[in-house]
C-alpha cells in the first residue's frame, strides 16, 4: 500500500468532498467529521511520503496514474512525481488544512449558514488541486488543476461579506488572465517538442537543441508571466488584498498561507526542472537582473503599503506581496544558496501566515474590530491569542529561533555569495518595518489600557456578524499548533535546509 501514498494524499479529500456533498442536506453535523477524517488519514499519507523519499535511492518517487505507449516512444498519461521538495509541501499543504479544519468547527454554521456541506466540499476540493499542483508532472495537467485550484478558490471568497463577491470577481478577472498567459506558453511547448510531460519536455529541448528558438523564449515569459499573476507578484498583486481581506475567516486563514506559495513552488519547478537552470540563468538573457531588482520593488513596495494600513487582515496581505519578492527574488539569484532560501522560505512563510492570520481572525472575532487598535491591553484578556500572535510576528521580523530567521539568512547568505547588496538592503529594510509594524501592535497589545469595543470599526462590511464572548478551545489549539510549527521548522531548519538543498538539480 506504500506506493500508493501519493495517490492516496489527492483521493482521501477528492472522496471527502463528495461524500460532504452527499451528506450536507441530510446530516450537516457529520460534515465537519468526514472532513475531519479525511484531511487526518491525507497528513498521514504526506507524512508517509517524506519517508518514502527519503528511502528512495533516486531520491524521488513516480505514480503512474494511466497512460499508454506511442510510437514515438513517450508514454503519455498522468504521472506524479515527488521529491523531497514537493513531499514537503504537499505535507504543508494538507496540515494546514487539517489544522484549519479544526479551527473552523465552531466558526463555519455563523459564517456560512446553509452553505456549510458546500464550504467543506469546496475546501477539500481546494486541497486536492493544490497537492495536485506540487506533484503533476505534466505541463497541461498543471494548468487543469490550477484552474480546479481557483475555481474553488473564488467560490470559496465569495462566500464572505457583499465587498466578498466583488473581490472574488476581481480575482477571477485576473485569475482567468493568468491562466491564459499560461496555457499559451504551454502551447508553444507543445508545439515545439510534441510533448506535455515535464522531463519529455526539458529532454526533447536538451537533445534538440532548441534553446535558441524565439518560440522557446516567448513560452518562457507567457508561462512567468501566467504564474506571477497567479503568485501576486507586485504590480500584479491588485487581486490579493481584498481577496483575503474580505474572504471569510475560515477561509483567509488557509488560503493565505499556501495559494502564493504553492505557485512559488510552481515557479521553481518550471524554472529548473521544465526549462533548466542553464536556460534560465543563462548570461545572454538579460531577465535575471530585471526579475531581482523587481522583487526589490516587490519588497519595498509591500512593506510601505503594510505599514500604512489600519486594517489587520489588510497589513497581513500586503506582508505577503513583499514574502512573495524574497522568494522570487532568491530564486533569481543564479545561486544554490538563494534557491535554498526561496525554498525553505516556502514552508516558513506559510508557517508564520498561518499563525498570524488564525490569531488576526480570533482578534476580530473576539473584539468585533479590525482596525489594530482593537490590540488594546490583550496580552491582559487573551494571553494565548497574544502569545501565537507575538511567535508568528518575531518570525515575520526574523529573529531567531523562528523559522522566519533563517529562511532570511540563508537568502542573505545567497544574495552575498553573488554579490548583490541591493537585495540584501531590501530584506534589512523589510525586516526593520516589520518590527515597526509588529512592536506597535504587540506595544499596544501589552501597555495599553483596555478602553472596551470601538464603536465602528473603519470597514463595517468586515466586521463579524457577533462577538465572542470567549474564545472557544477549538479555536485557540489551532493557533498554539501553528505557533508551535513556527517554532519547529526554525529549530530544524538544518535538517529541512538539508533535505531541500539534495533536491535542487544542478545548475
Amino acid at each position: 500500500m506504500t506506493e500508493h501514498f501519493s495517490a492516496l494524499i489527492l483521493l482521501m479529500p477528492l472522496f471527502g468532498a463528495l461524500l460532504v456533498t452527499l451528506l450536507g442536506r441530510e446530516r450537516r453535523t457529520a460534515c465537519w467529521l468526514t472532513a475531519l477524517v479525511c484531511l487526518a488519514a491525507s497528513s498521514a499519507f504526506a507524512i508517509g511520503n517524506i519517508c518514502q523519499v527519503l528511502a528512495s535511492k533516486s531520491g524521488d518517487l513516480r505514480y503512474r496514474m494511466g497512460g499508454w505507449q506511442e510510437s514515438a516512444g513517450y508514454e503519455v498519461g498522468i504521472e506524479l512525481r515527488v521529491d523531497m521538495l514537493a513531499a514537503l509541501v504537499v505535507a504543508m499543504v494538507v496540515l494546514v488544512g487539517f489544522v484549519n479544519i479544526i479551527f473552523a468547527k465552531t466558526r463555519v454554521g455563523s459564517e456560512m449558514k446553509d452553505k456549510v456541506a458546500f464550504f467543506y466540499a469546496l475546501k477539500q476540493l481546494l486541497i486536492v488541486g493544490l497537492c495536485g499542483i506540487v506533484m503533476t508532472n505534466d505541463a497541461f495537467n498543471l494548468y487543469v488543476l490550477i484552474e480546479i485550484t481557483s475555481l474553488t478558490s473564488y467560490a470559496l471568497i465569495a462566500m464572505g461579506n457583499r465587498r466578498a463577491a466583488l473581490s472574488s470577481f476581481n480575482y477571477i478577472i485576473m485569475g482567468t488572465i493568468g491562466a491564459s498567459f499560461y496555457l499559451l506558453g504551454v502551447g508553444y511547448l507543445y508545439i515545439k517538442t510534441g510533448t506535455l510531460n515535464i522531463d519529455d519536455i526539458s529532454s526533447v529541448m536538451q537533445s534538440g537543441d532548441l534553446w535558441a528558438h524565439p518560440s522557446i523564449m516567448i513560452a518562457f515569459v507567457l508561462i512567468m508571466l501566467g504564474i506571477w499573476t497567479k503568485m501576486a507578484f507586485f504590480p500584479l498583486h491588485g487581486w490579493l488584498p481584498n481577496a483575503y481581506s474580505y474572504a471569510p475567516g475560515v477561509v483567509g486563514s488557509f488560503m493565505a498561507p499556501l495559494m502564493t506559495k504553492v505557485m512559488v513552488y510552481v515557479m521553481l519547478r518550471v524554472m529548473l526542472w521544465l526549462f533548466g537552470g542553464e536556460y534560465v540563468y543563462s548570461s545572454g538573457h538579460i531577465w535575471g537582473e530585471l526579475i531581482i531588482w523587481m522583487s526589490i520593488i516587490a519588497i519595498i513596495a509591500g512593506s510601505f503599503l503594510a505599514l500604512a494600513c489600519t486594517d489587520i487582515k489588510k497589513m497581513l496581505t500586503y506582508l505577503i506581496v513583499a514574502e512573495v519578492g524574497y522568494m522570487v527574488g532568491g530564486a533569481w539569484l543564479m545561486d544554490g544558496a538563494g534557491i535554498l532560501g526561496s525554498m525553505y522560505h516556502i514552508l516558513s512563510d506559510a508557517a508564520m501566515t498561518f499563525c498570524l492570520f488564525l490569531a488576526a481572525s480570533i482578534v476580530i472575532l473576539r473584539t468585533g474590530d479590525h482596525r489594530l487598535t482593537a490590540f488594546t491591553g490583550l496580552f491582559r484578556s487573551m494571553p494565548l491569542t497574544m502569545t501565537g500572535f507575538t511567535v508568528g510576528a518575531l518570525s515575520m521580523i526574523g529573529l531567531p529561533p523562528t523559522c522566519g530567521f533563517f529562511s532570511k539568512w540563508y537568502l542573505i547568505s545567497g544574495a552575498i555569495e553573488v554579490g548583490h547588496w541591493s537585495y540584501v538592503a531590501a530584506l534589512l529594510f523589510s525586516s526593520l518595518v516589520n518590527a515597526v509594524i509588529f512592536f506597535r501592535i504587540i506595544e499596544r497589545a501589552y501597555f495599553g489600557r483596555i478602553e472596551g469595543v470601538e464603536s465602528l470599526p473603519v470597514d463595517a462590511d468586515g466586521s463579524p456578524p457577533v462577538v465572542l464572548d470567549r474564545v472557544p478551545y477549538s479555536m485557540l489549539l489551532p493557533l498554539l499548533m501553528a505557533a508551535g510549527s513556527v517554532l519547529l521548522v526554525g529549530i530544524y531548519n538544518e535538517v529541512l535546509a538539508g533535505w531541500l538543498r539534495a533536491a535542487i538539480p544542478s545548475l
